[in-house]
């Protein structure tokens, strides 16, 4: 399958064909559409040898994120802890880092035809959801990859992650620790194995003390969702005395919400967030966080991959870490 192939499919020039592949905007949007289409309806994949002669790129690894541009800038910490992992490993071994997200259908065509060109020697990859087929298909493409977690349908040969529903369950013991029985949960995504695992682990551990969950509320990671479903808690079940909220930022959403209705924290109700990020630390009162070593998460990531990118065995290929339990004056 050759370039001019591609161009005659789209129906374009071989010029504009070669500057869609090559990533550069000086093309009109109907053109990507239509050199996108015929590069997945041809499977064509630029000669990598070529490729890297001209380009000289091997020295660069993709790290790709699949979550609004806002969460990775100024919303979530979680990102630019994991990010500042990774660069960490990477940099001893002269690799570069080069950040990519992936929010529309056109950004994840784009990025497919630019990773299957081979211009980075290996992708890290985080936060896809459940029915993304991203992270498989750049794994067929034969780009080395290895994953931050997983979504629910794809159980990657590489990742790195935490044991999210352990996290959950020292969250939970610690609040009947406190003598607190009316205990709810803000969920994240369920179509992300780590939202769906620590609400796992919170239900498990209500159950290994003989409590009923009298509620849970969904959220998405975002703060605007921790506002929203600690609301809906509260409308629900005023009797509340705890809750667990699957982020930090979805409990900062929700501390808001229960200064705003005159709850004390944590004297009236005790909230327990994950990922003690410094969000935990700002909150007023400081947040008790089930702290991930994310920038550990990010210096494991690389080791993986420059492991997979070396051919050099590792004793194992999925790596767990373990939570700890950040106590602070929220519970």
């Amino acid at each position: 399958m050759t370039l001019e192939a591609v161009a005659a499919h789209a129906g374009v020039g071989r010029g504009t064909a070669s500057r869609v592949i090559n990533g550069s905007d000086r093309v009109s949007a109907a053109s990507l559409e239509a050199v996108f289409r015929a590069v997945r309806e041809l499977g064509y994949v630029p000669n990598p040898a070529a490729r890297a002669l001209v380009r000289r790129r091997t020295d660069t690894v993709a790290f790709v994120v699949a979550v609004e541009q806002e969460r990775v800038f100024w919303e979530e910490p979680y990102f630019s802890a994991v990010v500042r992992g990774a660069t960490a490993g990477l940099v001893d071994k002269g690799i570069q880092l080069l950040l990519a997200i992936a929010q529309s259908q056109q950004d994840r065509d784009r990025l497919t035809a630019f990773l299957k060109a081979r211009h980075v020697a290996g992708v890290l990859l985080s936060s896809f959801r459940g029915d993304d087929p991203l992270p498989a298909a750049i794994e067929q493409s034969g780009t080395p990859a290895v994953l931050v977690g997983r979504p629910t349908c794809y159980v990657p040969d590489w990742s790195v992650d935490v044991d999210n529903a352990e996290g959950a369950r020292l969250a939970v013991r610690h609040l009947v620790e406190q003598g607190r029985r009316r205990i709810a949960t803000i969920t994240g995504p369920l179509d992300i194995q780590a939202g769906a695992d620590r609400r796992t682990g919170f239900h498990d551990a209500l159950r290994e003390n003989g409590l009923c969950p009298p509620a849970e509320a969904h959220g998405n990671f975002t703060r605007t969702s921790g506002v929203v479903a600690m609301q809906q808690l509260l409308d629900r079940l005023p009797e509340l005395d705890a809750v667990f909220a699957a982020s930090n930022i979805m409990a900062a959403g929700a501390l808001h919400v229960l200064r705003r209705e005159g709850r004390r924290v944590p004297e009236d109700l005790a909230v327990v967030g994950f990922d003690d990020s410094p969000v935990a630390a700002d909150a007023d009162p400081p947040l008790t966080s089930v702290r991930q070593p994310l920038e550990e998460m990010g210096r494991e990531m690389a080791r993986l991959l420059i492991a997979r990118l070396d051919n050099t065995p590792v004793a194992e290929t999925k790596l767990v870490l373990r939570p700890t339990l950040v106590v602070r004056k929220s519970s």
